[in-house]
């Protein structure tokens, strides 16, 4: 009697997961396993990472100079409070910049993270515990995995208007007035530069105004600076909008990733910070970011941030890779340039205006989900299904054929509107 009762609890316990069904999965990783999956020659992916003029992975000339300079360190845990002080304070001279007066007088609080999405995460813990009754705004749409790391942190998501499906430009009207309309001290999450997934990024006067309204409902706004220097190529420029913010007296965090403008998509090298009032509060921020990441994962690895440190720390380096940098931004504008000249000589009844008026690493197309459907089956091409382009994925070998496979999809369902 007693071994069939320990038989089924054994029984019993060896079915304890069978409610657990699959996740859903990435929209983003998926178009990558869907395109290593076709065997086709002509398969082009434009689902994420940057690549060269011939599609390959690039390492940048300034990492292996960094690597070569760190050659040899010695990786203890002893050293990686320093390291992490360093990569701190290197990263908001970059967004704040180094003559900011809250970087002379200390008056940030950061902590590295394990790249943006880490930084998100760790913002999102930190408004939840400190903030319970707010709301995150984001802007609609925005990348998909904002949605995943607040709902996850529990806390509360709404959307601000943000782009326009009939312009494919930005809905600056509608962006303002919920701006106006939402509760008086919210969260608002901006994109600074090379707006994911649209590629639309306000102007400097519509910034201007963007931030006055924020200060007069005294919301917060956090910006996640994934692309600085993908817009435009000029890392100044491309964090203009913080210093507008700054400028107008708000106080703000940041998200950074060095993923996407250094390559360093493996190393997962990040960073989040606050501006404050006054350094005894830049210290109870911090303390509290430490807080946090104890719990998460502890400490994140320490040669990835010697690379960022290092790059950012050398004038020599730094130089180099800001010109790397407008390489690659170059690179990514030229074939926006030369897609959109491509779908007009096949006199495509449609106007592909957004392609060079949109910035960045993504081109939000506005293709339609059938539209998208029949690139991947007919024409082996791969895309999210939002039907965000990423322009890295687009080569001077492969450009005719994506506007040859872009034009047929299209013009029956021109046709027939």
């Amino acid at each position: 009697m007693m071994l069939r009762s320990i038989w089924s609890r054994c029984l019993s316990t060896a079915r304890r997961f069978d409610h657990i069904s699959p996740a859903a999965k990435d929209p983003i990783t998926s178009v990558t396993e869907a395109f290593l999956t076709d065997p086709n020659p002509d398969k082009i992916n434009l689902g994420g990472a940057y690549r060269d003029g011939e599609g390959k992975p690039v390492v940048l000339q300034c990492v292996r100079d960094a690597e070569a300079k760190i050659a040899g360190s010695e990786f203890l845990e002893s050293v990686s409070a320093a390291i992490n002080s360093k990569l701190v304070e290197e990263s908001c001279k970059l967004i704040y910049g180094g003559d900011s007066e809250s970087i002379k007088e200390e008056r940030f609080a950061g902590i590295q993270a394990l790249s943006g999405t880490g930084a998100c995460r760790l913002f999102a813990e930190f408004q939840r515990r400190f903030y319970p009754d707010s709301h995150i705004y984001f802007p609609n749409p925005t990348w998909s995995n904002h949605h995943n790391i607040w709902r996850d942190a529990q806390v509360s998501v709404r959307n601000f208007c943000y782009y326009h499906p009939k312009s494919k430009g930005l809905n600056f009207e509608g962006l303002i007035s919920d701006i106006k309309n939402a509760p008086e001290g919210s969260f608002f999450l901006f994109h600074p530069c090379a707006h994911n997934p649209t590629g639309i990024d306000p102007t400097e006067e519509e910034w201007r105004e963007i931030s006055y309204h924020l200060k007069v409902k005294n919301h917060f706004p956090f910006f996640d600076v994934a692309y600085q220097g993908f817009a435009s190529g000029d890392i100044d420029k491309d964090v203009m909008a913080i210093r507008i913010f700054l400028q107008d007296g708000h106080l703000v965090a940041s998200a950074q990733s060095f993923a996407k403008n250094m390559g360093l998509y493996g190393h997962r090298v990040g960073c989040l910070s606050f501006l404050c009032d006054d350094v005894k509060q830049a210290f109870a921020i911090k303390s509290q970011l430490q807080k946090i990441a104890r719990a998460m994962y502890g400490s994140p690895p320490v040669h990835g941030v010697l690379l960022v440190s290092t790059i950012l720390g050398d004038q020599t380096i730094k130089a180099l890779w800001t010109k790397e940098l407008k390489i690659m931004a170059d690179r990514i504008h030229g074939m926006r340039t030369i897609l959109r000249e491509s779908l007009e000589k096949l006199a495509s009844p449609l106007n592909w205006e957004h392609i060079t008026s949109q910035v960045g690493m993504f081109c939000y197309s506005g293709l339609k989900a059938e539209q998208i459907d029949r690139l991947a089956r007919d024409f082996h091409v791969y895309m999210t299904s939002d039907g965000r382009i990423s322009m890295a994925g687009v080569t001077t070998s492969n450009v005719d054929y994506l506007a040859t496979a872009i034009h047929e999809v299209t013009k029956s369902d021109f046709r027939e509107s």
